[in-house]
Formats: structure tokens, sequence, C-alpha cells
């Protein structure tokens, strides 16, 4: 594989996957109902994220950078360490898995970004986060 390939994908109706360097991002986002007032103009998403290491070298996630843009354009920028309050060490063969959420102003949007990973050696390198559809029942239209 080119190490500097990413391959991005749809794999389901409502998960997509991304493989950089040797590691699959995975991710399902879940539109949460009892979480959002559409009158208000607030709606909430969970996403599920499966990271897992296809190399042959332990990795740690260091740090992440959001780009969530809403159905209006306005885009939001979120970066900082780790991830749910972790730097998890991701062994050969094995995947770390966490959920978060990420509220909009508007019916629908989307997000995509990547993760800093960091190699027993020193090195680092971005893995990419595959940019996903934030599609509530309260749009008429899918973004992706």
């Amino acid at each position: 594989m080119n190490e500097d390939k990413v391959d991005f994908m749809k794999i389901s109706e409502d998960s997509y996957e991304a493989i950089t360097q040797g590691v699959r991002v995975s991710v399902q986002p879940i539109y949460l109902e009892d979480e959002s007032d559409p009158e208000d103009g607030r709606y909430f998403w969970a996403y599920q994220v499966q990271i897992e290491n296809l190399s042959a070298e332990p990795l740690q996630l260091k740090s992440r950078y959001w780009r969530i843009t809403d159905s209006l354009g306005h885009t939001e920028e979120v970066q900082g360490e780790g991830v749910v309050g972790e730097q998890p060490v991701i062994e050969p063969g094995f995947v770390f898995e966490y959920t978060s959420g990420a509220p909009l102003n508007t019916a629908s949007g989307f997000m995509g970004g990547h993760y800093s990973m960091h190699k027993n050696d020193g090195t680092s390198f971005e893995v990419e986060i595959p940019a996903f559809s934030l599609d509530s029942p309260y749009d008429s239209h899918t973004l992706n």
C-alpha cells in the first residue's frame, strides 16, 4: 500500500471508513431524537468511532482535529489532546472504540478531520477521519 494514499469509502448507508498508513477509521453517526429540539433549532448526533491498527507496530493517538459544518456552511473547528479523555496506545491488530457527540443548529451537516498518531520511534503522522453526513429526519435532503 502506498504510504501516502488515503482510501475513503461509505461502507453502508450510515457508516464511513478511511484507511491511512495502516490505520482504519470507521465512523457511524446516529441522530439522537431525545437530545434534539427542532423547534429551538437544536439537533444532536452521536458518532461511534472504531480505530483499527492494521500496521505491525503499536501506535498512540495523541490528538484530534474535527471540522464540523452545518447545512448553512457555518464551520466549527475542534482540536485537542486525545479522544474522550484518553490518548490510547493501539497495539497491532487491535481496535480502539469510542462514542462522542456533536450538536448543530441546522437539521443536517457533515464532519470529518484527522488524528495525530505517534510511533515508538517518536515519529508521527496524520490519520484521516472520513467525512460523514449528519442527517436528521427534519431535513428534506441528505448531504452525502
